[in-house]
């Protein structure tokens, strides 16, 4: 049967032995998913470069006209939602008046 002490010290090796071998573990892995990312990218490429470029910029200026668009949308609700309660505040305030002016005469 193992005391305290030796579950201790086995435990401390593994751990000195595990975190020595992760930093070049994860290194390695990530060198080889980028080569391999980047060789099937070219390899399943449907078009060439500037094919794919033009689709590219179309698609983003699409995008940014979209949201160009929902900006304008939102920001039009907003002043509505803004002007709305507005009046609601000032048509409260005045029958809050109306009664002040009630209760002091």
């Amino acid at each position: 049967m193992e005391t305290e002490e030796s579950l201790d010290e086995s435990s401390r090796e593994i751990e000195a032995t595990d975190t020595s071998k992760a930093p070049t573990g994860f290194a390695g892995g990530l060198l080889l998913g980028l080569v391999l990312g980047a060789g099937l990218a070219l390899l399943f490429a449907p078009d060439r470069g500037q094919k794919t470029r033009g689709r590219l910029r179309q698609r983003m200026r699409s995008l940014g006209e979209g949201a160009r668009e929902g900006i304008e949308r939102a920001g039009s609700r907003t002043r509505k939602e803004l002007l709305r309660r507005q009046r609601r505040l000032r048509a409260e305030l005045e029958r809050v008046s109306e009664r002040t002016k009630d209760a002091l005469d």
